[in-house]
Formats: structure tokens, sequence, C-alpha cells
């Protein structure tokens, strides 16, 4: 399958088999694709809740808001992208550690030139806390769209959610506690025979309209 029929294949899930489970090998190339993912000067703001039991859904189900709940419920897994409010000097200091131990310096002067650049870009978008949690969230929503496009790519549909309450789901998993705030909700797994929406054509504007060749 080439990369634009994988685009056309893939649409929102709106109701899940809840007897089908992704496969463990499965899920573990999702979560690579995530950690693999892009992100703005390597800044890697991300942290992931994955969620696959009971117990756990029932957890969160409060900060979930209708009729997001019953996806959850039916679907195979559920990950929360959080960011890490604020990016702390110790996560500047990890991330460039870990980038000398995978061999991304050839010198001293290209580390302190990565460490130095991306502290100028973090600080240029942290003018206030909402501006740094805006921009980590932009992130994710890279994050996000890799995680789409790579699950349909394997047979897995999906949903993303932003339909839930923020403040509640930070609450209910003890987020502020852990330097973390809640951005998006995804559910994972495979569409029920009944599911409507896999049967609607996908819905664009042309390419005329949104596109300009310059």
């Amino acid at each position: 399958m080439n990369i634009v029929d994988i685009s056309k294949q893939r649409y929102t899930t709106k109701h899940y088999d809840k007897n089908k489970r992704i496969p463990a090998e499965q899920l573990a190339q999702l979560l690579e694709v995530i950690r693999n993912s892009p992100t703005s000067v390597n800044s890697q703001p991300g942290h992931f809740f994955v969620i696959d039991n009971d117990q756990a859904r029932a957890k969160i189900m409060p900060a979930i808001m209708e009729p997001n709940q019953q996806r959850i419920a039916d679907a195979s897994h559920t990950l929360i992208f959080c960011v890490k409010s604020p990016l702390s000097e110790q996560h500047l200091q990890n991330l460039l550690a870990q980038e000398d131990k995978d061999g991304r310096f050839t010198s001293a002067e290209d580390k302190q030139m990565m460490d130095q650049g991306r502290r100028m870009f973090v600080e240029y978008n942290s003018n206030t806390p909402q501006c740094q949690l805006e921009w980590e969230a932009k992130q994710l929503y890279i994050a996000l769209g890799q995680l789409l496009f790579a699950a349909t790519a394997i047979g897995v549909d999906s949903t993303a959610m932003e339909g839930f309450d923020k403040a509640k789901m930070d609450e209910v998993l003890d987020l502020n506690q852990q330097g973390l705030r809640s951005v998006l909700v995804v559910t994972l797994g495979y569409r029920s025979a009944d599911d409507s929406n896999a049967s609607r054509p996908k819905s664009r504007l042309p390419k005329e309209q949104i596109f300009t060749q310059l």
C-alpha cells in the first residue's frame, strides 16, 4: 500500500470491537513511532500513559466527555499524551547527556552549541508558562500525526480526542505532582462491524482550493 492509499483509508473510528486486542508486537511498534517522532530542537517534551486494563480505564473515565467514554471502554488501548510542565533544567541536561551517549556530537564544541541553541529556543517559546505549554503541545501533535498514519499502515484503527476535561485528567493521574500536563487522548483498536463511519466516503476540499503553487 502506498502512502496516499494509507491516507485515504484512515478515518476516525466511532465504535470499537471490545473483543479484539492489539498484539504486543504491533503496540510496541506504535510506541516506538511515538518515541521517534520529531520535536523542535529535539526537546522531547512528551510523556505518554498507556492504558490497557479496566481498572485504568475506570480511573480516567471521570475526565472523559461523552460519547468518548464508550470508545475508551471498548478500545484495545488508550494513550494519554502529556507534556512536561515546565521544561526543567534536569530535563535539558538529560537530553544533552542522551545525545552525547548516542554519538550525536563530534566535539565538545558541537555539544555546547547544541545545548546553547536548544536553551535559546526554549526560552524564546517560554515568555509565559502558557506560551511554553502551547509550544510543547505542538510537538505532541506531530507525534499524533505519525501515530495515526502508522496505525493505519499496520491495520490498527484510531481516534484522536480533545473531548476530555484536562484539569480533571491531571487530577486523576496526579500529573501536577509529576510535573506533567495532559494534552491529548488517543484510542487504538479495531472497528466494530457496526461502525458507520467506516463506510462513509472521505470528504476533503479539492486540491485547487488548498494548494497554491508559487
